[in-house]
């Protein structure tokens, strides 16, 4: 993959990291448990996943 699509895809991805945390925001509260821990996990996994993606990985 080049660089210029890595970093569209990067780029996605943290737009949808944004989006999903934009969306939690105010819902912990009365949330069920593990919900928080789960939305967490996953904003980790895409911000690991979009810094992998300049970091020469295939």
């Amino acid at each position: 993959m080049d660089t210029a699509k890595r970093q569209g895809l990067q780029k996605d991805l943290r737009a949808l990291a944004a989006d999903i945390r934009a969306d939690a925001e105010g819902r912990y509260d009365s949330a069920e448990p593990g919900w928080q821990a789960g939305v967490e996990w996953t904003l980790l996994w895409i911000e690991n996943t979009a810094a992998q993606l300049t970091e020469d990985r295939p």
